[in-house]
């Protein structure tokens, strides 16, 4: 999913390129909160499986 998303964004990349936002090319933006989202969900994935690995092993807080 991740993938098929980056690269979506990279296929309309051009495209995108053609509006500015502040000064910087929409592709730019796109990319920018892209990454923000993806690295917020990777944090919540580890942490919810993290929890789970605990409680198997009866590791709790």
């Amino acid at each position: 999913m991740v993938c098929r998303f980056i690269r979506g964004r990279i296929l309309f990349k051009d495209a995108l390129n053609t509006i500015k936002i502040g000064g910087f090319k929409l592709g730019f933006w796109f990319a920018q909160q892209g990454s923000i989202y993806v690295f917020v969900i990777l944090i919540f994935v580890y942490v919810r499986l993290m929890n789970k690995l605990d409680k198997k092993y009866g590791y709790n807080e």
